[in-house]
């Protein structure tokens, strides 16, 4: 069983800057994959972003391609998400989550272990 703990959420104004983090406890997380997800009010959970294990492939979905940055630390079990120029839209509850294997599917149930979330609020 893998345990993940987010933390870094918090509100910042449209432009802003916030780092995520993601750690990993029970197993060490060098060979799962990784994803980043957010859910907003009244809509479904959705893909973020995602990083494979090794060579570390990364994916992004168009809205926030050349804004977020998603990077891992295997030897301190760490998955990290730089977000940038945040706009209102990206306001949610963001989720880590691992699974095994390679790829970064885009589906929640792909993904086995799941964060409690960290809430990001952005203003306007």
């Amino acid at each position: 069983q893998v345990h993940l703990v987010e933390s870094g959420g918090g509100m910042v104004q449209a432009g802003g800057s916030l780092r995520l983090s993601c750690v990993a406890s029970g197993r060490t997380a060098s060979s799962y994959s990784m994803g980043w997800f957010r859910q907003a009010p009244g809509k479904e959970r959705e893909f973020v972003c995602g990083i494979t294990r090794s060579p570390q492939s990364t994916y992004y979905v168009d809205s926030v391609k050349g804004r977020f940055t998603i990077s891992r630390d295997n030897a301190k079990n760490t998955v990290s998400l730089q977000m940038n120029s945040l706009k209102p839209e990206d306001t949610a509850v963001y989720y880590c989550a691992g699974k095994s294997g390679y790829d970064v599917p885009r589906t929640v149930r792909s993904y086995d272990y799941w964060g409690q979330g960290t809430q990001v609020t952005v203003s306007s």
